[in-house]
């Protein structure tokens, strides 16, 4: 392994780390000033100071979220990961009109992240999530 697969290593770590910590600062810390986070399976995108907003939403919206790597791929300037994400239904959860009522359940669903990185900072965070499978977890489906 390189010295800069290596500090990526430890970079990805300590922004999964800042993730699961709900730290929005140190997120922010991490992300080029022009930083685009879409979740494509959502269909939600944010650039910028948007999308530190959108991120902190993620985190009112499921209060204990956590998330743990599966699958770590790294390559220069670039991260792939396989996670799985798990959070209590405490907020209602809404698709379109449809409403999903907090349950208090604990789900479970997976995910994976593409993570081109640019003079070490995150320039874009790509989400494909299993929404289907949330959907069903909170009767959505």
């Amino acid at each position: 392994m390189s010295g800069a697969s290596d500090s990526l290593r430890e970079t990805i770590a300590a922004y999964n780390d800042a993730w699961n910590a709900h730290d929005v600062t140190r997120i922010a810390s991490m992300h080029a000033p022009d930083m685009v986070f879409e979740n494509h399976t959502a269909g939600e995108r944010a650039e910028g100071e948007d999308a530190l907003r959108h991120i902190a939403g993620i985190f009112e919206s499921w209060p204990d979220i956590s998330f743990q790597t599966r699958r770590l791929y790294v390559r220069d300037d670039l991260v792939v990961q396989e996670w799985t994400a798990s959070a209590s239904h405490v907020r209602p959860v809404t698709r379109g009109e449809i409403v999903a009522e907090p349950s208090g359940k604990r789900i479970e669903w997976n995910g994976m992240d593409i993570i081109p990185f640019e003079d070490g900072k995150v320039a874009r965070k790509d989400v494909y999530s299993d929404s289907v499978s949330i959907l069903r977890q909170v009767g959505l489906l």
